[in-house]
């Protein structure tokens, strides 16, 4: 049981003008300098040493150690800079393994805003510690440095303590002034005491305390009179600029200055700075800096974006013209942990860390963040920023710090969504919050926090920042779309023809906004572009299916206000006029007398300007930038009948491998050897290796199947998935109708990336009705993942040239479902899981894939 003589300062007298210290009190020191807090901690910690309390002491500043190993504390020394996520984690895992009644002792705080260059999260650090510190009944001492804080660190500190004191040296003497002492009360409590041969007594004297607190550069009214160690660094960078001194190469002249901004705003991966200082120069940080909205970093999606501008720019000065300018707003990872933490969402977030139990909550946390709200001061930005775009549409966009890097591109697993931005301005305010909090849910979704456990990445500091840029396009009476909008590639791992160079990169283009071009969701295609072969046209290999043209188009609609989708005829009556003409062709396959009907061809964009040239030179210049491929997405619009430009809306680093990188051998299959010829759409590495297992859906059944139950197939199919064993290597390759990943289940199988993630080699069997045509998907969200993991993709076209199945095989030999799956008996003869060890004695199922020539061999194999 604890006593009352435990409880202590340490100075007795302290003590009495405080009424006692009690369990669970955290008490805040104001201090000039950590001499003035060391006077202080040393008897606290020596009273509780022999008390036998046990002392924990928080390490992480510059300034001296407040205690030593000999001291008898149990030192932890942590690290600040490896990010705010990871360095509290680290503390409250000390606290929770040390229980109640510990006292704690805690390096100045003041060095966390300098290290997250940010009051904001030093403010949410300590709202977060300190209640956890309270419920355990433990006492603390923290310090801050006076002067050095705006109020977003001073006000959430002063109102989560349990005691704040003000403390000053003058003339050789210590003074405490006790600001709050929550529940407790003497007639002389708050007054300024002095400490004169161990005794605090109260100063009676208006004169002296007038002196003392004069004397202490009292701050102000205004608590934001400092500004800050966020702003100062900003206005010490704009003044060295205006002095004309600034040396980006001198650490005193300016270099230290820039490497610190960069930190601050842009990255903090060592494996981007030197990109980022070859193509940032300190006024363009600047730049960014008068568009964020909070503080933190700005994200990846949004320095790829910005670098990509900056480095193309840079290379050729006709660039400057042709792309589109950019004044997109950036708000600040900060504003992120701040919106979680006000909303009482952190402790979710911090489940979500540990692989047990990352989805523990996650649920209830979306709820939370469709309800929550911002300070103050982030919605008077949010106003100040939506009156600048007044009622152009914009698009809000996730750009978390691991978003878009390399290896993790992240493709599709957290939000971005439109505003239309018309109506009144309170309407257009709801619309931009709901995006915001939406797009913050993403973060917690189920499928973006199984991506981040599969590539190990519960634990690293993911703080989502947003992008929020003017959508790219122009109004067509009360639509609003570009003409042109795509993905593009520095390297093509779909070479089709023999004459295309897969260094030469590939676009995939769409009518309208490019959501059609990263997002399918309906029985519709797009035109992929070889950049050194235009006019190769891969539907050429699939038995001139080039009937097969984007139909619909997505644009804003801004009567309705809202994302929509149409069909290209309805939408463009008159697709003759400028520039409308420039994408789309007369339809000469019409019977004779039918009215005059366009589709999209692309055509003379293709032929008649510099399109093409200017899509492989950007792609090469940031290839050659990276040291490495990138994809990157795009619109491009008509200033006039002859001019374009191009906005680069987003640039990565593309997980690719070459098409042909390896020596195929030449085989003779026999008839009664071969399982599967493909020869059609075919994205990957070429490859050679062996088939362990395969999982068949069987078309036939699928096709007439309605909708519930093909959806029941598609979790099936994530069943087998998990029901492999991970441990054991096992090359899968899974065959079915349609296009899988799709989710519309008409169209195919509407599995997630989850559901599939073990698989190697994933085959789009083309059954599904007469008319649904693969389209290969490069740029898709979907098809990134399969890059990312080198998967190999290909289509089959059963009853198209030398297309081969062995639906025998699959159909009839003995299939492991219900071993994996206990419970899947209904699907039995619809779903086949076949093992190509119960089925080969003395061989293997052999594949060999040849991305270059578009052809794909799987048979039996002796070797």
């Amino acid at each position: 049981m604890t006593t009352d003589h435990e409880m202590t300062t340490g100075l007795p007298s302290l003590d009495s003008v405080l009424t006692g210290v009690q369990p669970g009190d955290n008490i805040v020191w104001q201090v000039d300098s950590v001499d003035e807090y060391q006077e202080l901690v040393t008897p606290y910690g020596e009273a509780a040493i022999r008390n036998g309390r046990k002392l924990i002491y928080f390490r992480y500043a510059r300034h001296d150690p407040l205690f030593t190993e000999e001291s008898g504390a149990e030192i932890h020394e942590l690290d600040p800079e490896s990010g705010f996520e990871n360095f509290i984690a680290e503390i409250h895992k000390v606290i929770e393994a040390s229980g109640h009644g510990a006292f704690y002792v805690f390096d100045c705080l003041t060095r966390l805003a300098v290290d997250w260059y940010s009051d904001q999260m030093l403010g949410n650090f300590f709202m977060l510690t300190c209640p956890y510190l309270f419920d355990l009944d433990t006492v603390t001492y923290f310090a801050v440095y006076r002067n050095y804080h705006t109020s977003h660190a001073l006000t959430p500190i002063q109102k989560t303590t349990q005691l704040f004191l003000d403390v000053y040296r003058h003339k050789g003497e210590l003074y405490v002034r006790p600001i709050k002492v929550q529940q407790r009360y003497s007639p002389t409590m708050n007054m300024l005491h002095v400490r004169r041969n161990g005794v605090f007594t109260p100063v009676m004297s208006s004169a002296i305390i007038s002196e003392i607190l004069t004397s202490a550069k009292w701050s102000g009214l205004n608590s934001d009179s400092s500004h800050g160690f966020w702003q100062s660094a900003f206005l010490k960078a704009r003044e060295l600029l205006k002095s004309g001194e600034y040396r980006p190469d001198l650490p005193d002249k300016g270099k230290a200055v820039y490497e610190q901004l960069v930190k601050m705003v842009i990255s903090r991966d060592d494996g981007m700075q030197s990109l980022i200082k070859r193509c940032f120069t300190l006024q363009d940080i600047l730049d960014i800096h008068k568009r964020m909205i909070g503080t933190g970093l700005i994200g990846g999606k949004t320095v790829g974006m910005l670098l990509a501008c900056a480095i193309v720019k840079k290379s050729n000065s006709r660039f400057i013209e042709l792309l589109e300018a950019q004044d997109s707003f950036f708000i600040g990872s900060d504003a992120f942990f701040t919106f979680l933490v006000r909303n009482g969402i952190w402790w979710v977030r911090q489940n979500q860390r540990d692989p047990e139990k990352f989805l523990k909550g996650a649920e209830q946390a979306r709820r939370r963040m469709v309800t929550g709200d911002f300070p103050d001061y982030i919605m008077k930005q949010f106003e100040e920023m939506l009156d600048y775009f007044g009622q152009s549409p914009f698009i809000v966009r996730s750009s978390s710090l691991l978003e878009d890097s390399y290896g993790n591109s992240f493709a599709g697993k957290y939000e971005s969504v439109f505003c239309v931005n018309q109506g009144p301005r309170e309407r257009r305010m709801q619309d931009f919050l709901a995006a915001v909090k939406r797009i913050y849910a993403s973060s917690m979704s189920e499928e973006a926090l199984r991506y981040r456990a599969r590539r190990g990445m519960l634990e690293k500091d993911e703080q989502m920042a947003l992008l929020v840029m003017r959508v790219s396009g122009a109004m067509h009476e009360r639509s609003f779309y570009p003409v042109v909008a795509g993905v593009g590639f520095s390297f093509n791992s779909y070479a089709w023809h023999e004459s295309i160079d897969p260094e030469a990169g590939i676009i995939r283009v769409v009518f309208g906004l490019g959501t059609r071009a990263v997002d399918q969701a309906d029985d519709d295609y797009t035109r992929i572009i070889a950049l050194n072969a235009p006019d190769k046209r891969p539907e050429s290999n699939f038995d001139e299916v080039a009937q097969y043209t984007q139909r619909r188009a997505d644009y804003l609609n801004l009567e309705s206000n809202q994302l929509t989708s149409d069909y290209f005829s309805d939408l463009v009556p008159d697709a003759t006029v400028p520039p409308i003409n420039m994408v789309a062709s007369l339809d000469t396959t019409q019977p004779r007398g039918a009215k005059a009907h366009h589709i999209l061809t692309f055509d003379k964009l293709l032929a008649d300007t510099n399109f093409v040239n200017d899509m492989r030179e950007i792609l090469d210049i940031l290839k050659r930038a990276y040291k490495h491929p990138v994809d990157i997405e795009f619109t491009a619009n008509f200033i006039d009948e002859e001019h374009y430009c191009i906005n680069l809306l987003q640039c990565r680093p593309l997980q690719a491998k070459g098409s042909a990188s390896i020596k195929l051998p030449d085989v003779d299959v026999a008839d009664d050897e071969r399982i599967m010829e493909a020869h059609g759409a075919v994205v990957g590495q070429s490859r050679v290796e062996n088939v362990d297992r395969f999982i068949y859906v069987v078309p036939e059944r699928y096709g007439q199947m309605p909708v519930n139950a093909r959806h029941e197939v598609a979790r099936l199919i994530g069943d087998i998935n998990k029901a492999l064993d991970k441990d054991t290597p096992c090359r899968v390759m899974i065959i079915g109708p349609g296009r899988w990943g799709t989710s519309s289940p008409s169209l195919g199988i509407p599995v997630s990336f989850s559901d599939i993630k073990r698989v190697s080699i994933i085959c789009e069997v083309v059954s599904m009705h007469e008319y649904l045509v693969p389209d290969v998907s490069l740029g898709t969200h979907f098809l990134n993942e399969l890059v990312e993991m080198d998967m190999l993709y290909l289509a089959l076209f059963p009853n198209k040239g030398d297309n081969y199945i062995n639906t025998k095989f699959f159909e009839e030999s003995p299939s492991r479902l219900l071993d994996l799956v206990p419970g899947a008996g209904k699907w039995e003869d619809t779903v086949r899981v076949i093992d190509c060890a119960d089925v080969v004695e003395g061989g293997g199922i052999r594949i060999i894939a040849d991305a270059l020539k578009q052809s794909v061999s799987c048979h039996f194999s002796k070797d």
